[in-house]
C-alpha cells in the first residue's frame, strides 16, 4: 500500500501504523526504500540497543527493562534496523480510570515529544472509519466471488457511509445512533422480507432515508 501511494504520487511524509505492523522489515522498507519516515508503537518485549556500540557488541535489552522517563524522547537502536531510532514511552489513561503504557518510536530524529505524540494520535481517525464502514455500512457482508459485484458491493458500502457522514454533520449524530434510528422504521415496514433485524442492510436503508 505505501509502495503503490509513492508510485501514485501521493503527498504524505509519515507512515502510521498500529503495533502488529511495526516489524524491523517495515521500518526499513519505509525508511530506506521508499524514504519516507515513520511513527509507530513497539511491543515492551522487542529489543533495544541504547548506544550505536552496544548494538555492535550485540547488547540488547527488552524494552520494558529500560529506564525511560515518560515523555522524554532518546535515542535507541532496535534489533534488525540499522538507522537509529527515538523513543518515548508516553503515560495516558483508560476509560475505566486504569493507567497505561505506550512506547512509540520515529525514524525522524528531529521530531519533539509533543511532535512524535500529535502526529500519531492522527491515525485514529481511520479506526471509526474502518468500524464505521464494516459495521454500519455492510462492507463485510458480502456473499458475492467475482470481481465486478465486489467492486460493486465496495463502492456501496462506500456510498452508504459518505451518506451516514452526511447525516451525523445534519444531525450531530454518530453513525452507531443513526443506524438505529434508520432500522427500525423499515424493519417495521418490511418485516415480511426482513428475517431479523440484523440482516437489514444498512446501505439499502440509506438510500431511502437520504
Amino acid at each position: 500500500m505505501v509502495q503503490q501511494a509513492v508510485h501514485n504520487q501521493l503527498p504524505f511524509r509519515y507512515v502510521l501504523n498500529d503495533v502488529w505492523f511495526a516489524s524491523a522489515e517495515n521500518m526499513r522498507f519505509i525508511k530506506l526504500t521508499v524514504e519516507k519516515d515513520f511513527i509507530m508503537p513497539l511491543k515492551r518485549n522487542r529489543k533495544i540497543a541504547v548506544s550505536a556500540a552496544n548494538t555492535k557488541q550485540g547488547r540488547y535489552a527488552q524494552l520494558r527493562t529500560l529506564d525511560l522517563k515518560p515523555h522524554t524522547v532518546r535515542a535507541v537502536y532496535l534489533k534488525g534496523v540499522e538507522f537509529p531510532l527515538l523513543l518515548v514511552k508516553h503515560l495516558f489513561v483508560n476509560e475505566d480510570g486504569s493507567a497505561g503504557v505506550l512506547y512509540v518510536v520515529t525514524s525522524d530524529t528531529n521530531l519533539a515529544y509533543s511532535d512524535m505524540t500529535t502526529i500519531y494520535r492522527k491515525r485514529w481517525n481511520v479506526k471509526p472509519y474502518h468500524k464505521s464502514l464494516k459495521q454500519n455500512a455492510s462492507l463485510e457482508r458480502s456473499p458475492i466471488h467475482t470481481v465486478t459485484t465486489q467492486t460493486n458491493h465496495f463502492f456501496a458500502a462506500l456510498d452508504g457511509y459518505i451518506k451516514l457522514e452526511r447525516l451525523k454533520l445534519k444531525t450531530k449524530r454518530n453513525h452507531f445512533a443513526l443506524k438505529a434510528t434508520l432500522y427500525a422504521p423499515h424493519c417495521t415496514e418490511h418485516s415480511t422480507r426482513c428475517k431479523s433485524f440484523r440482516r437489514c442492510w444498512g446501505r439499502n436503508l440509506l438510500r431511502t432515508h437520504v
